[in-house]
């Protein structure tokens, strides 16, 4: 038998509800108003996507909850609109006193999807165990408080929270009555956290939780324990514009390092390349179907935020798969990345997405964390602050009237996006240069000293050009005292620009897992001193007898945390980590088993081979002749 009515939902139980199709759903206050007044709304009006339509619901459809805990659950949802569940599978009795690695490995692998009693049921009991605040709000303070705002006036009499300004709200598969317990949510939330200033994923997280569960009260509790988890180094929910810019930069700094193909795309055809990756969460709670939003949810309650970094990278990975270069001239690449996840099912089934995402190797939830920290750190010193709104924010360095005698400002552009996304603020300031400053290794540190990081470029006789990207100050050289030593983090590399545009990073951030991969007793010995290793190089000076320690690393004093730095890692090889080093003889960049760059006391000769801190083959011709030479640095006014 057949029952008609608009946003028809299940009642108590699992059965459909009763509303006539003239009659308007209610939660806890009455059904969005329309222009007149009418009591009329649909989606598409409150807040601008597709319109609810008639719901035909049988009774065989209704979904039967078997844990008393969701009872009820599916009230919110239009049932047409939902995808069809995943096959079948034999649920355990036990399933939810699985060890939490278990788990993990089930969410991956789709096990919610075969049944929305079992999704229900874990959503409500993993939220139940995340660590939160001690005075978070519950189920029971929700229905105070919505009585106390809504009482019997219209939900539409009441704003949306200002912390949502400009941002997307996706109703997936809700229906009107739905679209209204998600507008009392949200208000709710503003009133019990005043400290949310600005929160683009919150509508979509509220949205999904709300497709299972059985009240409002109960989604509303789940999401304040989200808001308010103190979990060490997992975050749920950025609450400010400042914690937001500073997971969009994150975000850049880590597709940066693990799309390297698809960044240098995007580089090439965009001007601003962070205004591309400030939508990477619109990409998966906006752009991609529920189906594949959901799955997300499945895997974001167990992993956090690290989850979706990973998943936004495979997208990443998937529409560099796809399209040329030639298929973008002219095109805005934003909107052009949008509508390719909005059509992810032409490329790739959600399965296939979450296998991809895995397989991509990032650093620890602590070293992400650590990232997010020194990207917080940059922008408060910019002037961003935690109570500000949204506001158009750029971080495209103006290259019009840049000027270099080694590379052009398109080259430099490529250059720029290569470097973590907190130094791109600043805009690039000519420190030394051989053609104004002349040959002399002593001037080169007196101009280069004071400045962190610094962007090194060296033109050949031979026209090649190469350089390197340097995250310390060449005053750390004399920590080490009379002895030479390596310093620096794991954010240097070495590059080619002509005659191809290459980066070549540090070797574990390509395969991290080597980094506990042989205990400390283990490490080899270190390289040899930057004045034997340049004593190959034609016409350079001769060799001393000073050996090139390795120094403990050192906390970095400065304006930025370091990212990466060597302390946090279990190297299997002490030439793994030597990044830079100088003394009166020359300068070296990278080590064990040769140089990446190799200059002498003149700045006229250089050597470049391979080497295991950056894996690169030579940069240039091995031995060559250097006939300019550039250091570029960060103005920070």
């Amino acid at each position: 038998m057949l029952q008609v009515g608009l946003g028809l939902s299940p009642g108590p139980g699992g059965a459909p509800g009763a509303f006539g199709a003239d009659e308007a759903p209610g939660g806890l206050g009455a059904a969005p108003m329309g222009p007149e007044g009418d009591g009329v709304g649909t989606a598409q009006e409150m807040f601008g996507s597709s319109p609810v339509t008639v719901v035909i619901t049988s009774e065989a459809d209704a979904w039967d909850i078997d844990a008393s805990s969701c009872l009820g659950c599916g009230r919110f949802v239009d049932w047409d609109r939902m995808p069809d569940l995943e096959q079948q599978a034999n649920i355990p009795s036990d399933i939810l006193t699985k060890p939490r690695k278990e788990l993990k490995k089930l969410a991956r692998e789709g096990y919610w999807a075969t049944s929305r009693a079992l999704r229900a049921q874990v959503y409500h009991q993993l939220i139940q165990q995340v660590a939160c605040r001690l005075v978070t709000p519950d189920a029971l303070v929700y229905t105070d408080v919505a009585s106390r705002l809504f009482g019997q006036h219209s939900v539409s009499s009441h704003p949306l929270p200002d912390f949502l300004e400009g941002c997307s709200m996706p109703t997936y598969c809700l229906t009107l009555e739905g679209v209204t317990a998600l507008k009392k949510i949200l208000i709710c939330i503003s009133n019990l956290f005043p400290d949310i200033t600005y929160c683009p994923i919150l509508p979509s997280l509220v949205a999904l939780l709300l497709h299972y569960s059985k009240e409002e009260a109960q989604c509303f509790e789940n999401i304040s324990r989200l808001i308010a988890s103190t979990a060490t180094h997992t975050s749920y929910i950025d609450q400010s514009f400042l914690a937001h810019q500073a997971s969009c930069m994150t975000f850049g700094d880590l597709a940066n390092k693990h799309c390297p193909a698809a960044h240098k795309l995007i580089a090439s055809t965009s001007e601003n390349v962070f205004e591309v990756y400030s939508e990477w969460l619109s990409w998966l709670f906006h752009d991609l179907p529920f189906n594949y939003a959901i799955r997300i949810f499945d895997v974001y309650l167990l992993e956090g935020q690290k989850v979706l970094y990973r998943i936004a990278l495979a997208l990443l990975k998937q529409y560099r798969l796809s399209v040329t270069s030639t298929e973008l001239e002219g095109i805005d690449i934003k909107t052009d990345l949008h509508a390719f996840v909005q059509n992810i099912g032409e490329h790739m089934t959600v399965d296939k997405l979450l296998e991809r995402a895995f397989g991509i190797r990032l650093f620890s939830r602590k070293e992400i964390w650590l990232l997010q920290m020194a990207n917080r750190k940059a922008l408060m010193e910019r002037g961003i602050t935690m109570v500000q709104s949204r506001q158009a924010f750029h971080l495209a360095v103006d290259m019009q009237n840049f000027n270099s005698s080694i590379v052009t400002a398109q080259e430099m552009r490529i250059i720029w996006s290569w470097i973590p996304e907190r130094f791109s603020l600043y805009p690039p300031l000519l420190l030394f240069s051989t053609l104004e400053d002349g040959c002399s290794l002593q001037r080169f540190y007196s101009r280069c000293e004071g400045y962190e990081p610094t962007v090194l470029l060296i033109k050949t006789t031979e026209e090649e050009v190469c350089g390197a990207f340097l995250s310390s100050d060449w005053s750390e050289r004399k920590k080490s005292g009379a002895t030479s030593g390596f310093f620096g983090t794991g954010e240097c590399f070495v590059f080619t620009v002509r005659p191809e545009m290459e980066r070549y990073e540090w070797v574990f951030i390509k395969k991290p897992e080597l980094a506990k991969a042989v205990p400390r007793s283990r490490q080899r010995s270190p390289s040899p001193s930057p004045t034997s290793l340049l004593s190959s190089s034609p016409d350079s000076p001769g060799t001393s007898s000073n050996h090139l320690t390795v120094p403990s690393p050192q906390r970095t004093r400065g304006r930025l945390s370091p990212f990466l730095a060597i302390r946090h890692f279990l190297l299997p090889s002490k030439t793994a980590s030597m990044f830079m080093a100088g003394s009166r003889e020359g300068i070296i960049i990278g080590g064990g088993g040769g140089q990446a760059l190799a200059l002498d006391a003149e700045l006229l000769w250089g050597r470049t081979e391979h080497c295991e801190t950056f894996d690169n083959p030579p940069l240039c011709q091995e031995n060559f002749k250097v006939q300019l030479l550039e250091v570029w640095g960060f103005q920070n006014t």
